[in-house]
């Protein structure tokens, strides 16, 4: 009986690149879907997924399903490799790994070599220094590599190779910038770089298969694309670059400017954004949505910031009611008497405008805080 118990999969040679809920949601959808070629698209999986090939040779060494034509007496661990994988067939182990995922641990940094343990290297704020246009330029090889652009800008075969989309053009047609494609970093001006990042975001697309095409020395051929997990990837590795760099934007995950440059904010007002985002009623989504757009784009000005808070100032004041109910005199006033009394919504000659840009910050979030608010009161009293 000892050897029909399966030892629990040792998690401990695995490192993740990718985001958690990302390799998880891919696996699950394998598990799902499994058919005669489950076992690449797994192993495609891992290799994009985990670092090095520890995992995919794991995997490997395993029968593809149980043989109950095995030596019944045998042993489980010697017909089946090491005691750790006694009783378990692929389809176990990678159901076990993508059920276990949020143990992995992710990859890291190396710790300081030599030179710069003992001030002979580059200092961080070398590093944050470095060309970024170069990384991102690197980070888009490797994205190209894995057949991320090939659903966009074609794959060259040896046996057909005619027709090939123009790189040039697929980026010309979305920036109207001619020549960007090769890359070539260092020509880019700031609003290049910035745009080419937005453009990547929309143009990748995660193929889930691929097979090897031998002849002539071909290389990886990728089918089956889907660009929702590219994007959250491409999300994930270019906003760290920009942190790394100490570059002030990232891409945003939602809303009306998903995939554009936003303006960071802190933890606390990104999940406001997320709530507001996710929890506001169909008659303001469109609204909620725009002014959110307006507010932080990577270009925001402070008339767009003034327009933003306009549009949150309309809605609450058509939730006014709700707001006097809960809230009471006079407190309710004071929330729209800063958007009348200086010169936000009405724009009148008495109105005030001496005022710093942090005013406008400071109240733009007040005012999607008091949305989000509402939303909640909102629904309490239609779930009582």
């Amino acid at each position: 009986m000892g050897d029909d118990k399966a030892v629990s999969l040792d998690l401990s040679n695995y490192e993740l690149r990718w985001p958690t809920s990302l390799f998880v949601a891919e696996g699950e959808r394998i598990l799902r879907s499994k058919g005669s070629s489950w076992e690449e698209r797994a192993k495609w999986l891992m290799t994009e997924a985990l670092v090095g090939t520890t995992a995919v040779a794991d995997f490997e060494e395993i029968p593809s399903h149980k043989d109950p034509a095995a030596d019944p007496w045998a042993t489980t661990a010697s017909r089946w490799g090491t005691a750790h994988q006694a009783g378990k067939d692929q389809c176990d182990w990678f159901e076990e790994l993508i059920n276990r995922a949020t143990e992995l641990g992710h990859a890291a940094a190396p710790r300081p070599y030599w030179p710069r343990r003992h001030g002979r290297g580059l200092s961080h704020d070398d590093r944050t220094q470095r060309d970024n246009r170069q990384d991102f330029a690197r980070l888009i090889g490797e994205f190209a590599g894995n057949g991320y652009l090939a659903e966009v800008f074609g794959e060259y075969c040896v046996d057909d190779h005619d027709d090939l989309p123009d790189a040039c053009e697929v980026i010309e047609r979305r920036l109207g910038t001619p020549d960007l494609w090769p890359l070539a970093p260092e020509t880019w001006g700031g609003d290049t770089f910035y745009g080419l990042i937005e453009v990547f975001h929309d143009l990748v697309s995660r193929p889930r298969k691929r097979w090897h095409h031998s002849h002539g020395g071909c290389g990886w051929h990728h089918s089956e694309f889907h660009n929702g997990p590219a994007r959250i990837l491409y999300r994930c590795k270019v906003n760290q670059l920009l942190r790394e760099a100490g570059i002030e934007y990232e891409l945003a995950a939602e809303g009306e400017d998903l995939g554009r440059l936003v303006a960071v904010t802190d933890d606390a007002r990104s999940a406001l954004v997320h709530r507001t985002l996710n929890d506001s009623a169909p008659d303001i989504m469109t609204r909620i949505r725009h002014a959110i757009a307006l507010f932080r784009g990577h270009d925001t000005t402070v008339e767009s910031k003034r327009s933003a808070i306009v549009t949150l100032a309309g809605i609450l004041e058509e939730r006014r009611a709700l707001i006097k109910d809960q809230i009471g005199k006079p407190d309710e006033g004071a929330l729209f008497e800063i958007a009348n009394r200086y010169d936000l919504r009405h724009r009148k000659t008495d109105q005030r405008g001496d005022y710093d840009e942090a005013f406008m910050d400071w109240i733009f979030w007040w005012y999607l805080a008091t949305v989000e608010l509402t939303n909640r009161l909102i629904a309490s009293r239609t779930a009582g």
